[in-house]
């Protein structure tokens, strides 16, 4: 038997908690950990209280044909990594990792290009997150160090997210 190296291990984690997104067209999941522990979970899904998309059975977005990572003022979802960082302490986030995981809603294929989109970027930086381990596919995965993030602001700016 072949032991699961640890940042697969907790990207899984990160694509069950993808299951509870609400998002029609893409779901992700995000879980923070420090020191092998699991700081807090995310998906992304309706502020508390609000309609999901998958209960009102639309997608703003989708209906008015708005490209991938654009006009996020039209979705109805807080992203996973926001609801990720709202559940923890900014002083366990410190020097922690977040592992990301997305996947398109229609197809049920993990996305090989997933990303954060510059606002959770900046709100990565801020919560002083210093790893972002993405899965590319079941056993892939690239690992940004967030201080690229910090040096290079055009990476905060432009790039595709959801």
């Amino acid at each position: 038997m072949v032991r699961r190296d640890k940042d697969n291990y907790y990207l899984d984690m990160a694509e069950v908690a993808l299951e509870r997104g609400t998002c029609l067209r893409r779901n992700f999941g995000a879980v923070i950990v420090k020191n092998d522990v699991i700081i807090s979970t995310g998906y992304n899904g309706a502020p508390r209280g609000r309609a999901n998309c998958i209960d009102l059975n639309v997608c703003i977005r989708e209906q008015r044909n708005i490209p991938r990572g654009t006009h996020y003022e039209f979705c109805r979802s807080v992203h996973a990594e926001a609801n990720a960082i709202i559940a923890a302490s900014r002083e366990e986030m410190l020097g922690s990792t977040l592992y990301l995981v997305g996947r398109d809603a229609q197809t049920g294929e993990i996305m090989p290009d997933a990303n954060s989109c510059p606002m959770c970027k900046r709100q990565i930086i801020n919560a002083g997150i210093s790893r972002v381990v993405i899965r590319r596919d079941h056993d892939h995965y690239d690992v940004v160090d967030v201080q690229e993030w910090v040096d290079h602001d055009e990476l905060l700016d432009g790039q595709i997210g959801y």
